[in-house]
């Protein structure tokens, strides 16, 4: 397939308007490469990469945590048609067995050109801080253990590529150093100092789970974990930008501290995302979404009810450049679960996960 007269966005930042070649579900480097010329007419569109989403925990009414693999297809055809392409199903904190149930859930779903693909795991619980353990369930939380982790990668046929770890708990450590080759590790739901998570980044850690979220702020005589991070030039933070979890203003500083190249948009979306308001469930805690802001009982928030794209417009609404905004929902993600190889940018050899849009960012079409 050939997409015709499209302006196509660059790994550089910039727009140009050109072809762009595929062959068996890859960017080609040129027609010569194309066995298929059927051509797709973009004029007046511009061309992006497929959205990367890192940590998502559902959509449309399943949750990744139920354990069931034809809910989780209709996550995944959620995701695609909303143009994410590449998706990281999330778990929360729950019993450990129930977790192997959930990790395998991954390996029961055949890759479908409908479906978003399963680019890895994220494994956000249960070895966190309960004093910040936001919407997670305190009563499965637990020390961090290394076989534990492994036993639950196994079980998703080792695709689990985030594990979010609270430096502060005992044997944090001790994870850190013997887990850090075989997955990153995320700092998140934590009340580390800065001392305790730049230590941790010394080790290997260099990802920050919904950065200010379930983490203690960045005051000036405490930076935390903000400021550890801002300080480790190659650690990457996520950040909620569903216009709920985050001001605009701090939206706007973070980039600034962080730069083009270190801020990774992730929705942490909710079975809510894409329903009517109402009742649903998160972790076996139940949550209440009105108008796209999902609570707990106590008025915890509990994850969100937007989806990736739906934050990248939000990040523009909120004056970030469009081409940053862009980067942070997709090079930057794929990045920083190293998977830039495959997805993340429309570069000849790449996943020909693209996506059409119109001058207000409307999703028009998804390859």
């Amino acid at each position: 397939m050939i997409i015709k007269n499209g302006l196509v966005f660059q790994e550089d930042g910039s727009f140009v308007k050109k072809d762009l070649y595929i062959e068996n579900g890859r960017l080609a480097a040129s027609e010569t490469e194309v066995s298929d010329k059927t051509e797709y007419d973009a004029e007046g569109l511009t061309v992006l990469p497929g959205l990367v989403d890192v940590h998502s925990h559902g959509a449309f009414g399943h949750d990744f945590c139920d354990a069931d693999p034809e809910g989780l297809k209709v996550i995944l055809k959620y995701e695609k048609e909303h143009g994410i392409t590449s998706y990281c199903p999330t778990s929360m904190t729950l019993a450990k067995d129930r977790l192997m149930d959930i990790f395998a859930t991954a390996t029961k779903v055949e890759p479908d050109d409908k479906l978003a693909r399963i680019i890895g795991v994220n494994m956000e619980g249960p070895l966190i801080d309960i004093a910040k353990k936001g919407a997670q369930a305190a009563e499965y939380i637990s020390v961090p253990d290394v076989s534990f982790f492994r036993q639950c990668n196994e079980a998703s046929g080792n695709q689990i590529r985030l594990v979010t770890l609270a430096p502060n708990v005992d044997r944090a450590f001790e994870f850190i150093q013997a887990a850090k080759d075989e997955v990153v590790i995320s700092i998140g739901h934590t009340t580390a100092d800065y001392d305790c998570a730049r230590k941790a980044m010394e080790l290997g850690v260099n990802h920050v789970t919904h950065l200010y979220n379930a983490m203690p702020p960045f005051a000036h005589r405490d930076p935390g974990v903000i400021g550890a991070a801002c300080d480790s030039e190659d650690c990457m933070v996520e950040l909620i930008c569903d216009g709920f979890h985050i001001h605009p203003c701090v939206v706007r500083t973070t980039f600034k501290m962080f730069g083009d190249e270190r801020v990774v948009l992730v929705s942490d979306s909710m079975m809510a995302t894409g329903m009517e308001n109402g009742t649903y469930e998160l972790g076996g805690q139940e949550v209440t979404m009105k108008d796209r802001l999902a609570t707990l009982s106590n008025g915890t928030i509990a994850g969100s009810a937007t989806n990736l794209f739906d934050c990248m417009k939000k990040a523009m609404e909120f004056g970030i450049p469009e081409s940053t905004a862009i980067f942070a929902a997709t090079r930057n993600p794929a990045k920083s679960i190293h998977v830039y190889d495959k997805v993340g940018s429309l570069t000849p050899g790449k996943y020909a996960d693209v996506l059409l849009v119109d001058d207000s960012y409307n999703l028009i079409k998804v390859f």
